[in-house]
């Protein structure tokens, strides 16, 4: 594409020359490429420019905010500065890749807690569909992997192109309220929106509960939209819905009995858990059927509801929707199962926030004792370490609190934050989150039931900058092959 194309109403330029590639790392420039230099989070894009040109970049576009050079006449390449380029870069990428969006049925999801969950179990029900989100992009079972929740908007645009090239019909995409405040799914056109629930997180990015809930709003106010999925047991659903475009269908979902006004409303009802899934009753206005999914917990239950509230929407009928709920798979690190047959029943889950590891253990509550092992990361938002610490030691019977993610942090200072919200003997401490682990299974019963909580489907620790390999799930079948009471 011919650079003043590619840049059409954006930046008018004198010079124009045929771009082969767009770069945003300067590691991955090849040949003819335009390497886009963003104002990073710690560090201005252009401190790698040279790196950038040396690997055969022809033109430079650099975000001039906060950009500290002086040489820049120095530059041997034609180089332009774009005021807010990252707010460009994805009308600019959609551009060059020949705006993939427009051909996909693209189905965005946010809310605090289960994007993931939601957006994979929408991968498995829709025919022809990819998705985009925490745990890679691609298809269930063949992600490849993604350094962000929502990706940079050069990646989004380039994943979506290559769904096109591979005949995907529809795309369900993660959408972070980073992503959303940083621009990254511009020029992303949403066929639905999904809101799951609103509690707390990142508030050290968004500074304000206020300011984190209109990140997401944001979602919700494309025109573009054909419909949006609400959580009607929310208590945010109906500003969500009150900033809908009218031609917007809105459908909601709810395990409460609640309908909303002039939306079409799924309920479920006589609802009964087990640690082998939930079976219940499902109503779509005079349509009413017994329903079962394999996954656990009753706020799985709400990600299920989604799911099939995105199905009918999509066009499935009622009848094909309610068979596809039992043919669901529990994602990686969501509530993932292991161990039951005469030993303690095991879930590895990403809960890290409050509301999540709320939702988490009373979704367990009386399938046996409950255990708990969870921790807090560092460099994060250091309010909801006191408030997880509570719930904890109010749900479970036996709490330990080992290390997460410390990061940067001192991890036994963040191990005493928890505690400040705990007051009981039964809450122990274990800085090893193996030996953590293995304390919990190996004192267990057969009947127990333990949540390893707070990192899911990573596969490392990060402590003081230095990410070290370290698996729940490898741990956790590690000491259960060794259990024998």
């Amino acid at each position: 594409m011919k650079l003043k194309q590619l840049l059409c109403d954006v930046l008018d330029t004198e010079v124009d020359f045929e771009i082969n590639g767009l770069a945003i790392d300067s590691r991955l420039v090849q040949a003819g490429n335009a390497f886009i230099a963003l104002q990073g989070s710690s560090q201005h894009g252009m401190a790698h420019v040279d790196e950038a040109i040396a690997n055969g970049a022809c033109v430079v576009l650099y975000e001039p905010a906060g950009l500290i050079m002086t040489n820049l006449d120095e530059l041997l390449i034609p180089h332009f500065p774009v005021p807010d380029l990252a707010q460009h870069l994805g009308k600019i990428a959609a551009r060059f890749y020949d705006l993939p969006a427009r051909k996909l049925a693209i189905i965005g999801v946010t809310g605090t807690n289960g994007k993931t969950t939601c957006s994979q179990l929408i991968a498995q029900a829709l025919d022809d569909c990819g998705v985009i989100g925490t745990l890679g992009w691609g298809v269930p079972g063949e992600l490849s992997p993604t350094l962000n929740t929502t990706p940079d908007a050069l990646s989004i645009q380039h994943m979506l192109a290559q769904f096109v090239s591979q005949g995907k019909a529809v795309v369900a995409m993660e959408v972070s309220s980073h992503g959303l405040q940083l621009g990254r799914i511009n020029s992303v056109n949403f066929t639905g929106a999904v809101f799951t629930n609103l509690s707390r997180d990142h508030l050290d990015f968004h500074g304000s509960m206020e300011g984190y809930f209109q990140a997401k709003l944001s979602l919700f106010k494309s025109s573009n939209l054909k419909f949006a999925v609400l959580n009607a047991d929310d208590q945010a659903v109906l500003t969500v819905r009150n900033h809908l475009a009218a031609n917007v269908k809105c459908w909601t979902f709810s395990t409460k009995g609640r309908f909303v006004e002039g939306a079409e409303s799924i309920v479920a009802k006589h609802i009964v858990m087990s640690a082998d899934g939930i079976r219940f009753q499902v109503i779509w206005g005079e349509q009413i059927a017994d329903a079962f999914t394999p996954l656990v917990g009753d706020f799985n239950l709400e990600n299920v509801l989604a799911v099939f509230a995105v199905m009918l929407a999509m066009g499935t009928s009622f009848s094909v929707a309610v068979a596809n709920l039992g043919k669901l798979k529990a994602t990686l690190g969501r509530m993932e199962k292991f161990g039951g047959n005469h030993k303690p029943t095991v879930f590895v889950d990403y809960a890290h926030t409050p509301d999540a590891l709320e939702k988490v253990l009373k979704g367990l509550k009386g399938l046996g004792q409950l255990w708990v092992v969870f921790g807090c990361g560092g460099n994060r938002d250091t309010g909801k370490r006191r408030e997880m610490g509570h719930i904890a030691e109010t749900l479970a019977d036996q709490v330990i609190i080992t290390d997460d993610n410390p990061r940067d942090e001192i991890a036994s200072e963040i191990i005493n934050e928890i505690l400040m919200g705990c007051q009981s003997q039964k809450v122990k401490v274990i800085q090893n989150r193996k030996l953590a682990i293995d304390t919990a299974i190996q004192q267990a019963t057969k009947n127990d039931c333990i949540v390893i909580a707070g990192k899911g489907h990573e596969e490392y620790q990060e402590i003081n900058g230095v990410k070290f390999p370290f698996s729940d799930q490898a741990a956790v079948q590690h000491s259960l092959a060794s259990w024998n009471h």
